[in-house]
């Protein structure tokens, strides 16, 4: 008798465990088809690694990537980008984030730390309110954009790696426009 009970007490126990197996693995597959689709092709986490673009984005900031909004309109100076550095030599496999300053059709001229643009025969200097009002930008360098093509800066233009040095980002290696960073939690902002 006492056999029989134990028995009896064990199959409602076996099946209220499969039951909440079952649960989780349900959750678990519907979870991974809402939030795959969604980190794949259209917001994607990324953390910044090193300091090329202080002071405004420091080293461990914590961002949002969207990768959908370069499907419906084309990047703009001043947008900061993610891209897929492995046309640079010896960076296959790795991304950098830095800011664009040219975009097709232009011609970016750096010289006596200035930005200068020119397009359709009219020069102006680029306006870079996002900079340290005493920060120059140095390496002097000039290049026509093609089609397709944009010119990108680190904001700490001392210590970043970018377009002065390699050249310019294809639209094709462009994974998306950095729009939130969420962490530090005191320095959640929308980037603009």
């Amino acid at each position: 008798m006492m056999e029989e009970s134990k028995d009896a007490e064990a199959k409602p126990q076996a099946n209220k465990f499969l039951s909440f197996v079952w649960e989780l693995v349900k959750i678990a597959v519907i979870a991974f088809v809402i939030v795959a689709p969604i980190r794949y092709f259209l917001f994607q986490p990324f953390i910044v690694s090193g300091e090329s673009m202080m002071p405004n984005l420091q080293n461990g900031n914590y961002l949002i990537i969207d990768e959908i909004s370069y499907r419906f309109s084309e990047p703009q100076r001043g947008d900061v980008i993610v891209f897929n550095a492995g046309f640079i030599e010896g960076y296959s496999g790795q991304r950098f984030i830095k800011r664009i300053i040219g975009v097709p059709g232009e011609t970016v001229n750096v010289s006596n730390g200035q930005v200068q643009i020119t397009k359709d025969g009219k020069t102006t200097v680029l306006d870079e309110k996002y900079l340290p009002g005493d920060m120059k930008t140095y390496q002097d360098k000039e290049i026509t954009l093609s089609a397709n093509q944009y010119f990108v800066m680190g904001d700490n233009r001392q210590y970043s790696y970018d377009s002065r040095y390699w050249g310019v980002v294809p639209k094709n290696q462009v994974v998306g426009k950095a729009s939130l960073r969420l962490l530090p939690i005191n320095e959640i902002k929308i980037i603009k």
